[in-house]
């Protein structure tokens, strides 16, 4: 799968888009859940919490393991994908489309830009 263009990434797999409206959508790479295999329940955090980057925020959990799921900037949850709740498989399915996890309205848009596009991130996990 083509890690898209559009996208930023943390070191700890999440992806960022900015969208239209000012807020980011965030997610889990291909290569995470790759890695975590089938999951079978996601843990979305809750509307109108307050985050720090890199703030524990969700979880995700496979047959093989629970991970974290890290905010990628600063924010508030302004958005979760309520099809998780009873689809958890579609982030396996779609990672960077219909399997987002939360959205934010961020603190400050540029802390987007201390994140790796989509280049650096396929090089760093290519070396993993």
């Amino acid at each position: 799968m083509e890690t898209p263009g559009d996208l930023k990434f943390a070191e700890s797999h999440e992806w960022a888009r900015l969208n239209a409206d000012g807020t980011i959508s965030v997610g889990i790479s291909n290569h995470a859940q790759e890695q975590l295999g089938d999951l079978v329940f996601v843990e979305v955090p809750e509307i109108d919490a307050s985050v720090k980057a890199e703030e524990g925020i969700a979880v995700v959990e496979s047959v093989k393991a629970a991970s974290d799921i890290y905010a990628p900037v600063a924010g508030t949850v302004v958005a979760v994908n309520e099809r998780l709740a009873d689809s958890p498989e579609t982030i396996n399915d779609s990672p960077f489309e219909d399997g987002w996890i939360f959205k934010l309205q961020p603190d400050d848009k540029a802390d987007l830009e201390t994140l790796m596009d989509s280049s650096a991130y396929d090089a760093m996990v290519s070396t993993e």
